[in-house]
């Protein structure tokens, strides 16, 4: 099992927490503005990049979001940094 770090409540197991997807894939803005062709986008593609990436994950214990880097090869994790504002 892996050992996700979350920066608020530190190491745990990789059970305890939720993908969110690619850090920077930004909701389209103006709900009946956007396109079929645009909410596609968003919804549906990825990069799908080979090695390091940056993804939005959910500790699901505490309920926080936070951006970690991880090796899509590997599956090696760095530690996870806080979205908005400072880690405690």
């Amino acid at each position: 099992m892996q050992i996700f770090t979350c920066p608020f409540c530190g190491p745990r197991p990789e059970t305890e927490f939720h993908f969110g997807g690619d850090l920077g894939n930004a909701r389209p803005e103006g709900f009946r503005a956007v396109s079929d062709d645009e909410w596609s986008r968003y919804l549906y593609h990825r990069r799908n990049e080979k090695g390091a990436v940056r993804e939005v994950w959910m500790h699901m214990t505490c309920g926080e979001l936070f951006a970690m880097e991880r090796d899509s090869v590997t599956m090696e994790a760095a530690p996870g940094h806080a979205l908005h504002g400072d880690a405690p």
